[in-house]
């Protein structure tokens, strides 16, 4: 079972759901995700807790629209990710990137 940094990510394409990290199958993951905004740009973000790893859908967010500051942080501690579910996030603004940190626990 992995543990420390899950998965990071620099945003390539604005306004597109990314893939952050997916909780492997026969556990779950107890994480936290920071999204840092490295421009002078205003930005604004969303983060989905999803049971795809390709798209966000309506109910699964647990940010939306979130504004972040130029070279801010947004972060989000607790997360409880079910095996076989995934962390996306996208950007309104290339120049964001997230990381997932956390740990990975066996439910067998």
């Amino acid at each position: 079972m992995a543990t420390g940094r899950l998965g990071a990510v620099d945003l390539g394409s604005a306004a597109t759901d990314t893939l952050l990290y997916t909780a492997p199958a026969g556990t779950f993951t107890v994480a936290s995700v920071s999204i840092v905004n490295r421009t002078n740009s205003d930005s604004t973000v969303r983060l989905g807790l999803c049971a795809s790893s390709s798209t966000i859908a309506t109910g699964e967010f647990l940010e939306y629209e979130t504004e972040l500051l130029p070279h801010g942080v947004l972060e989000r501690t607790g997360i409880v990710v079910n095996a076989g579910y995934s962390l996306l996030f996208r950007g309104s603004i290339t120049g964001i990137n997230a990381v997932v940190y956390g740990i990975e626990t066996s439910t067998t």
